[in-house]
């Protein structure tokens, strides 16, 4: 990836996020748990020197010019090599604010009067903020240089980090989780749960109990309910009455004491909806 540098000087460099180990030829994980400083400056010089020599072979001047930086950087390339990241929440944040954010964010420039830009970045070597006041069209030039080509690929993925590699990976991945769910369920039986009222999740959150009256603390009924837009809703009497119907079988589906059969003695009971439609 071409990121820019925190001074908007053209400064290419590279991401590179590495596992701690590989597979061997049996497909079996060797821990890595050391990587050596030295050997990745070295190895990341050879790499990119090499590259050159491929795509340049008959090139004198790239010749010279691998030459000399072998000569200028005996130790190897700068690498800033990074502590170990856990969390893959985290690594995937890392990334994507590099590929999704600008060369400078907004909060850095100070002031602009269509002439100069007045900017500050923060020098890591000092530690201090270093201000910059730059014509217009220098500045913008600045920021251009960093949009990359178009269709150019910003991110790269090989190994086990490959698209092929990663749906093998999930595989593996689902069926070690689906195994831990199965132990776990084995150790800890599934609880039948049922669905807590309204009563024991506020006892549960508040510890307070929302039926107990503030000011004679006795148990309160639920006598209404008024919904600004729709009304009463709910009235304790209506809900009653129609459990009363229900069970003595005086009114259902409409019908009521008006069509009770006249040939009905004292004490008998009437289920009008038992009777057959005509």
């Amino acid at each position: 990836m071409l990121l820019p540098c925190i001074a908007l000087k053209f400064n290419p460099h590279i991401h590179s996020l590495i596992t701690e180990g590989a597979l061997d030829r049996n497909k079996e994980w060797k821990k890595a748990e050391f990587i050596s400083y030295e050997y990745l400056r070295k190895s990341w010089q050879k790499l990119l020197l090499d590259l050159m020599m491929k795509w340049y072979p008959e090139d004198e001047r790239v010749r010279r010019l691998v030459n000399q930086l072998y000569q200028r950087y005996p130790k190897g390339f700068c690498v800033n090599a990074e502590q170990r990241m856990i969390d893959a929440r985290g690594a995937a944040k890392y990334i994507g604010r590099y590929l999704a954010r600008p060369a400078i964010a907004e909060y850095r420039v100070v002031s602009y009067d269509y002439h100069k830009v007045h900017y500050w970045y923060a020098d890591h070597r000092t530690g201090k903020r270093v201000c910059v006041v730059s014509p217009v069209m220098k500045f913008t030039y600045d920021l251009v240089q960093h949009i990359p080509p178009k269709h150019i690929r910003m991110v790269g993925r090989y190994g086990l980090y490959s698209r092929g590699k990663n749906k093998e990976s999930q595989k593996v991945i689902n069926l070690w989780r689906f195994m831990v769910h199965k132990q776990m369920e084995m150790i800890f039986p599934a609880k039948e749960r049922r669905k807590k009222s309204y009563r024991e999740r506020m006892l549960e959150s508040y510890g307070q109990d929302p039926l107990i009256c503030p000011c004679c603390k006795h148990r309160m009924l639920l006598v209404v309910i008024w919904h600004a837009e729709y009304g009463r809703i709910y009235y304790y009497d209506e809900e009653r009455e129609y459990a009363d119907q229900k069970k003595w079988g005086i009114r259902k589906h409409g019908k009521g004491e008006e069509n009770k059969p006249d040939k009905m003695k004292d004490g008998d009971l009437w289920e009008p909806w038992a009777e057959e439609e005509p």
